[in-house]
């Protein structure tokens, strides 16, 4: 019996029950697992498969839709894989065509990595802008912002909610308010009774991820980091907007080692909407 081909092969929604399968295929990729985060992704998103005929996935990616559910302000793409042994086949463009079919008029977003890039191209999406990936162990130093931080109560979520829409340029409810249960730490800066900045910190492997990081001004973005460092013995990584170059220099000369880079792409839109100044780094860049 022949084996059928993949071209032939239905694409699914995925849900919880493909966790492991998504892992390993993370895996099989040279990524880490990342059940963490595969799973918190494919309960607030909407993943997508391609089942592999001798088992486990060929392929699979995540959207998360941001907005109204039933016309999406944004979709963010995201965790975009194939499965080595059928890599360089057409796959994941099939896969991405589906996405952009199934999405139909609403704007979408997505970090490429350079490998990924020429695909989302042909596909139609351009870049707009560009993440710096730092990873490493943070080192206190240098005078204090002064900038007042405390860890977030279940009274502060409207606030959150509110500053983060703002910033971001979209409702995010449905993320955000999963943030408590998904994160070690959540923590917000607050002035004179308003919070003007909030972030935090969730496991990812063997480190701790700063993300969201959504903040009034540079100080606060510093204070907001730093308090999550002093909290944690991991190592820190995140995805900083190379615009801040302010942060981005104050972290580095804090112990993060730039790792990587990667574009920021959108399909149907000109720029991401919200106010960047205040958007420092993704709460993950699978979900923007």
């Amino acid at each position: 019996m022949s084996t059928p081909s993949l071209a032939a092969l239905p694409i699914r929604r995925l849900t919880l029950r493909d966790l492991t399968a998504c892992a390993d295929l993370s895996e099989n990729r040279g990524w880490p697992r990342e059940e963490h985060k595969w799973g918190f992704l494919l309960t607030a998103g909407k993943g997508y498969g391609i089942d592999d005929p001798s088992g486990g996935l060929a392929a699979a990616c995540v959207v998360t839709e941001y907005g109204p559910s039933e016309r999406p302000d944004l979709g963010a793409v995201g965790m975009v894989l194939v499965a080595e042994r059928h890599a360089r086949q057409g796959v994941g463009r099939r896969l991405m065509r589906h996405v952009v079919a199934t999405m139909g008029t609403t704007p979408l977003t997505l970090h490429a990595t350079p490998n990924g890039r020429p695909l989302y191209e042909e596909l139609g999406f351009k870049v707009t802008g560009r993440a710096e990936m730092l990873v490493g162990r943070f080192t206190p130093g240098g005078p204090e912002s002064g900038v007042p931080t405390r860890a977030a109560t279940a009274e502060d979520l409207p606030a959150i909610l509110r500053l983060d829409e703002e910033v971001f340029g979209a409702d995010r409810t449905p993320l955000i308010t999963r943030l408590p249960a998904f994160a070690d730490q959540l923590r917000v800066a607050e002035q004179d009774g308003r919070i003007t900045g909030y972030t935090a910190a969730w496991p990812n492997m063997d480190t701790h991820v700063i993300g969201p990081l959504v903040a009034r001004d540079t100080e606060t973005a510093k204070a907001l980091i730093g308090s999550l460092a002093a909290c944690t013995d991991r190592p820190l990584r995140t995805d900083i907007d190379v615009r801040h170059e302010e942060l981005l220099a104050w972290a580095k000369a804090r112990g993060l080692a730039s790792v990587a880079f990667n574009a920021v792409m959108t399909y149907g839109i000109t720029d991401l909407p919200g106010d960047w100044t205040r958007r420092f780094a993704p709460l993950t860049v699978a979900a923007g």
